[in-house]
């Protein structure tokens, strides 16, 4: 089956009764990243702001953030990059009436003639997930030629053989154009590619090995000494993987760290904050999203991802997927917000492999 991109459909300002709707109100912020009272805070959703009488568009958006009027755009701001006397809209209504709409069917509603009631409508381990596959194959298929993939991942995707060699596989096949994740990992995949192992066990036999241990940070040394991931990999120690496919590529990969890592490799942002931004820039660019075994950053991406992209002027959605074999941790992206995710209970290895078989071959 072919893969087509759904049509949006602008709100009818009209129809709605909103073409005589006051313009939004700005305020000044108080102090740099303090919001005045009353601010308005973003969501997911397309973003409608009526001002000098005509609605427009917050094109790009995040939720949890503030509205600023700039250069006559409406700019979505983290309220820590909002400087004093910036005019920051204010309104808590999203129906029009404090010149704030927000649009939450511009892709189209739920299916007419659905039963109100029938069984197994959530997402679990019982899920028949065949159907998500194929849509999946096909909307990959349709991105690496018309959007940008981008793939955040836990270090589970560099423990096994399979899943690091399926991975590479994407990569070298065009469908990567961007990976997040920590300093895990990129730790373990290249502790794979240099040593053969994964936290000090064989990444095909699952065998520790004498020494194991040291694996992985004498990995993170080897890859200190030279400077950066990109000099470890040149220096050919490195015999396959995620990430040696990813330089190769010139595929840009932000690894941003937490308080429980090793070393950590060279490119790791200690800063969170700085972290956010480049994770945010990456996502900027992002159609589709495949977020696999990594809870948190599975949530901080999809409280930075809206629903939609507008791309050369045409808005279209933006595609989430959050695989895990936990339901715990798929269901909790979802109770943080991120409403248009589609969720897969299943190991991430199987996931990738069953990927790449159909995509790469």
């Amino acid at each position: 089956m072919a893969f087509h991109l759904p049509v949006y459909k602008a709100p009818d300002f009209a129809a709605l009764h909103l073409n005589e709707a006051p313009d939004v109100v700005f305020c000044p912020a108080e102090q740099d990243g303090v919001m005045p009272e009353g601010y308005h805070a973003t969501t997911m959703f397309p973003e409608y702001f009526r001002v000098n009488g005509t609605w427009l568009l917050a094109e790009e958006s995040r939720m949890d953030c503030v509205a600023v009027l700039r250069d006559g755009r409406i700019a979505v701001v983290e309220f820590r990059n909002v400087k004093a006397g910036e005019m920051v809209a204010l309104g808590r209504t999203e129906d029009g009436s404090d010149g704030i709409y927000v649009h939450t069917t511009g892709f189209g509603g739920g299916e007419s003639g659905q039963e109100s009631f029938s069984f197994r409508q959530g997402r679990s381990r019982e899920t028949a997930y065949s159907i998500d596959y194929d849509d999946i194959y096909e909307l990959l298929r349709y991105e690496r030629d018309h959007g940008k993939i981008l793939w955040v991942m836990g270090p589970a995707c560099a423990f096994d053989a399979d899943a690091r060699n399926a991975f590479a596989a994407l990569v070298r096949a065009g469908f990567v154009d961007g990976v997040m994740a920590g300093n895990a990992l990129a730790t373990h995949d290249l502790e794979a590619g240099y040593l053969g192992t994964a936290l000090g066990q064989d990444v095909y036999t699952q065998r520790s090995v004498p020494n194991g241990h040291y694996h992985h940070i004498d990995t993170i040394n080897a890859v200190r000494r030279c400077g950066s991931i990109e000099k470890f990999v040149s220096t050919g120690k490195v015999k396959d993987g995620i990430m040696l496919e990813c330089v190769k590529k010139k595929v840009p990969y932000v690894l941003v760290g937490s308080v429980r890592d090793d070393g950590p490799l060279p490119e790791v942002y200690a800063s969170v904050y700085e972290g956010q931004d480049a994770m945010r820039n990456l996502i900027r660019e992002a159609t589709t999203v495949v977020c696999m075994a990594t809870t948190l950053h599975t949530i901080a991406t999809g409280n930075m991802t809206p629903c939609y992209r507008v791309v050369d002027g045409v808005v279209r959605p933006l595609y989430f997927y959050s695989v895990d074999v936990s339901e715990f941790a798929v269901n909790k992206l979802r109770d943080r917000g991120s409403l248009s995710v589609k969720t897969m209970v299943t190991n991430v290895q199987d996931f990738i492999v069953h990927i790449a078989r159909n995509l790469c071959g």
